[in-house]
Parts: C-alpha cells; structure tokens; sequence
C-alpha cells in the first residue's frame, strides 16, 4: 500500500468535502471549517506530533458534530411539544419556529367520552325505529339491524320508551289553583270537559311539587315505562298492548354503529400527519444560527470524535518500531478520553435543554413571585395621614 498523506497543518474546504454534504450550502460552516480543523490537530498535538488524520476526518467529525447537536435539541423539543404537535401536517418545517402549545389531541380525547356519554364526539348517532308487536315483550336489535341493511355491528344509546312527561298533563297554572275538577278528570280520561276557571297566580314551587306528584302518582299507581338492555337483546315493561298502527306502535331509538367508534382513524386525521416522532418535521440546523454557547459545545464533540477516529487508527498497531527501540502508542488512553467526553458533552446539553423546559420555567418564575412577595413582605409600610 502506497503511503497515504496525513495532516499537513493546512485544509481548504470544497463542497463535497464531507460525506453527506448537510451543511455544504452554508457559507459560516465552509468558512469554519478549516479553522475547527486546525484547532483539533493542534488539541491533538500538531505539530509537535504528527496527527494521522486528514483535513477530511475533520470536516466529517464537524459535519457529525452538527448533526448531533441538532438531533439533541430537536428530540428536547419533539419530547416537550409533541402532544400540540401529533396530527399537525408534515408540510412545513419546524425549525425556528415557535411551538404553541394546544388542547387538540386532549380535546380528541375527551371526545371520545363524549360520545359514550351522549354529549357530542365524532361518533354518529343514527336513529331508529322499531315496530312493536302487541304481547311481545323481548325484541333482538341484531335482527332489526341485520333486516334494516346494517352491515356493521350496532349498540343502542338510548330508547325512547319513557312515560310523557308530567308537564303536559298539568294544565295552565294560571287557570286555577290546578287542583280543581279538570285536573282529576283528566286522570281518567275526561279532560275535554270545560268546568268554570277563575285566574290565580300560584308561586313556582306550587307547580314543581304538582309535576313530582303526578310523577309519583305514575310509578306508584300505574305500571312504570321502562326497559332492560343487554347485549343488544331488548325487553320493554309494560308488554304492548293496545297498539294502533302508525299511532303508538313505534318505538324510537338511537344508536351507533361499532366500527364508527372502534376506528382508530379519525376523518380528519388521514394524509401526511404527524403520528410519531420520526415524522417531525424538523430538517438539519443551519450552523450559521447557532448561537456561540452552541458553536463551542459543536468545537468540543468535533474535537472528540476526532480523537476517537485517532484511536482507531493508532490502535491497529500497538508499538511502532524504531531505530534501537519501540514507541507506544496511546490509543487506549485516546479512546478512554473520546468516550467520555462524548458523554459529558451530551450530558451536560441534556441537561442545559431540561433546565429550560416550559416546566422547568414554571417553576422558577413560580419561586421567584414567592421570593418577591416574602421580600416585599418586609418592606416598612407607610402610612398616610389625611
């Protein structure tokens, strides 16, 4: 193998100098390019030692250094943001944009209660009619669901099958004490009859406690409207009797079809939407916005990650041999060195980005409104004369 040139304490940047050429469009990276390279070598003893890299090893450690940072930025900003950010369109990028936060998702949530509640959601309720037959009292909705051209399994939320109300077997409160002959005549059957009125106005209590007695009288007296669902198997009380086609023989309900609130799709969440953290629409950062805090952070992952590729190459041989001795070479106390301060440099970025977290915020303004007042607190008050 032919000798292959290492670093000469000099570089100039091309495009197409790194591997994936993320940052070959931004002039400040092409510019610092070369200068990071020479400080590296020189971190790494040049020229007082010959360093076997070259200016490319550099330039793919800084591109590598860069695309770190960012990653860890973003991946902080995708964990604090991404409940707002879940069903947001791919489209556009995130970066340098400002993340506010919403109730969306927590909303979608809480609809699905809705739903089960009667309450709103995204679930249809359709409504439905079922013709009663005079002495049965059990019905199957699958059946009725099967012969109305349901495809789908349904569930019943709710029946129709309840006694009128008392307000409408409560005449005019004005008319009346609303005691009189009319009102008892009414329980059997004689209401159309016209006894002599005269007006008074009772007070408002007078008819809540004349709809709970009539109310009373109902489940007391006569036999309760009610029903009993279970498992889509329908049993009404009383048992029709005394049906009359079209007039009574109808009984209304509402429900839904399954497969509608079993979707885990909803009709407003297909196309190219955030649904994980993968598809987060953040792009490689430009190194021209990184503030200077970051650049340095970007100088020392660069400058590890070359010692790391430096202890690769010196660890292929653990001796040199030279004229009447052996040199050693330092490849473990390299890679000892690169590792961690890999990790130190990623901790302490974690760390950074957890301290200024919106919760972490919180509560630092939150103590210093505390800190205030316990200061104010012990300010002499003055008092006014007038």
């Amino acid at each position: 193998m032919s000798n292959i040139a290492i670093w000469n304490g000099t570089s100039t940047y091309t495009t197409g100098s790194t591997p994936f050429g993320f940052y070959d469009s931004d002039a400040t990276f092409r510019s610092e390019a070369d200068q990071v390279a020479k400080w590296c070598a020189q971190r790494l003893g040049y020229p007082l030692i010959n360093v076997e890299l070259q200016s490319g090893s550099f330039y793919t450690a800084f591109e590598e250094a860069i695309t770190t940072y960012g990653n860890e930025v973003y991946q902080y900003k995708i964990r604090e943001n991404y409940l707002s950010m879940e069903g947001n369109s791919t489209g556009s990028s995130f970066n340098n944009q400002v993340i506010t936060p919403n109730l969306g998702r927590i909303i979608a949530l809480s609809q699905t209660y809705g739903t089960e509640a009667g309450a709103g959601g995204k679930v249809t309720y359709y409504t439905g009619s079922l013709t009663l037959t005079e002495g049965v009292q059990d019905y199957d909705m699958n059946v009725w669901a099967s012969g109305s051209g349901i495809t789908s399994s349904i569930e019943i939320k709710r029946v129709f099958f309840e006694n009128p109300p008392a307000i409408v077997r409560f005449f005019d409160p004005y008319a009346g004490t609303g005691t009189g002959i009319q009102s008892l005549l009414e329980t059997f059957g004689f209401g159309q009859m016209s006894p002599g009125i005269n007006f008074l106005l009772m007070p408002i209590f007078f008819d809540v406690l004349k709809i709970q007695a009539i109310e009373f009288n109902d489940q007391i007296r006569k036999s309760a409207f009610s029903f009993e669902l279970v498992n889509n198997k329908l049993r009404i009380f009383p048992i029709p009797t005394n049906l009359m086609a079209g007039f009574n023989d109808q009984l209304k309900f509402h429900y839904i079809e399954t497969q509608e609130r079993d979707s885990v799709l909803s009709s407003n969440d297909k196309g190219n939407l955030i649904t994980n953290v993968f598809n987060v629409p953040y792009a490689n950062p430009k190194y021209s916005q990184i503030n200077s805090i970051g650049k340095v952070w970007v100088r020392q992952y660069t400058l590890a990650l070359s010692k790391e590729m430096l202890a690769y190459i010196r660890g292929k041989y653990g001796t040199v041999p030279v004229p009447g001795a052996e040199v050693t070479l330092n490849q473990a106390d390299l890679l000892a060195d690169a590792r961690s301060e890999k990790e130190a440099l990623l901790t302490q970025l974690r760390v950074t980005l957890d301290e200024v977290s919106r919760k972490a915020q919180l509560e630092k303004q939150s103590m210093e409104a505390e800190y205030a007042q316990k200061t104010l607190a012990n300010a002499p008050l003055t008092i006014y004369i007038m």
